[in-house]
């Protein structure tokens, strides 16, 4: 498939780091104080990236379906604990977001499964997967952020509608939704330009490949309604569990830490 490609060797990988530098020297001529951050950034990832590929490699090779999907649970975990400290303050922010991400990610990466929409081999169930977890993690860090924002701001308001004998669920709703509507407008501009402005990374992978470009787009077009699915999914499930979380026994809104 990469016949005739030219694939960078770990030279050319040598030779990029001067696009650190260059980033770098901007940054401290700047005065950003960023380019600390930066080049730890970019070692990190480095770094990062070569243990994953080192581990995936082995996945492939010995594993097969069960290694991926294991892989794909670690993915959960690791995006749960990440999303939940968009929600600080929120109690059980961490299990919320893991939840929320579990149920994007499980459904929709399930849905593909059993339909036969994708191959059940390791090399496809892990980057699908690891897309399906990633968009549902920055969905539900937005959710939570948003929620907790709404819990202080609009504190009144919901203690108003408590007041006129609305349930907790009730005098919470136009808040739960307007973070919903937050966490899923990247996700539903990025669809909306698709091919226009962006050619996404799945479509881009598979051109680069080699791959014929009509084939590369059924891939995308995929990829695009999957992420669609396993944002709203997993934003919604987190913000229904986060919700429980502001109200006490007696369904009164409980007081968020500054």
């Amino acid at each position: 498939m990469t016949a005739g490609l030219s694939v960078p060797d770990w030279t050319g990988v040598g030779a990029s780091l001067s696009l650190v530098a260059i980033a770098a020297a901007i940054a401290y001529r700047q005065q950003l104080h960023l380019t600390r951050e930066l080049l730890i950034a970019s070692a990190r990832a480095g770094v990062q990236l070569v243990a994953v590929g080192a581990i995936l490699l082995i996945l492939f090779r010995h594993t097969g379906l069960p290694g991926a999907l294991g892989w794909v649970v670690l993915m959960i975990v690791i995006a749960g604990q990440v999303a939940g400290r968009r929600g600080a303050g929120l109690p059980h922010a961490r299990r919320s977001a893991t939840i929320g991400v579990a149920f994007g990610a499980c459904l929709t990466l399930g849905a593909l499964i059993v339909l036969g929409i994708i191959s059940t081999q390791a090399r496809v169930v892990v980057p699908v997967g690891g897309m399906i977890v990633s968009s549902a993690m920055q969905a539900t860090g937005i959710a939570l952020r948003r929620l907790v924002e709404d819990a202080r701001r609009a504190r009144d308001a919901v203690e108003a509608r408590l007041a006129l004998g609305l349930s907790a669920r009730q005098a919470f709703l136009p808040h739960q939704r307007s973070a919903l509507r937050t966490a899923l407008i990247p996700a539903i501009d990025a669809t909306k330009v698709v091919g226009l402005i962006s050619l996404p990374g799945a479509m881009t992978g598979l051109i680069l490949a080699g791959v014929d470009p009509l084939t590369a787009i059924r891939y995308q077009i995929v990829v695009m309604y999957m992420l669609l699915a396993a944002t709203t999914l997993a934003a919604l499930a987190a913000t229904r569990v986060a919700e429980r979380t502001l109200f006490d026994d007696a369904q009164r809104l409980i007081r968020l830490p500054d």
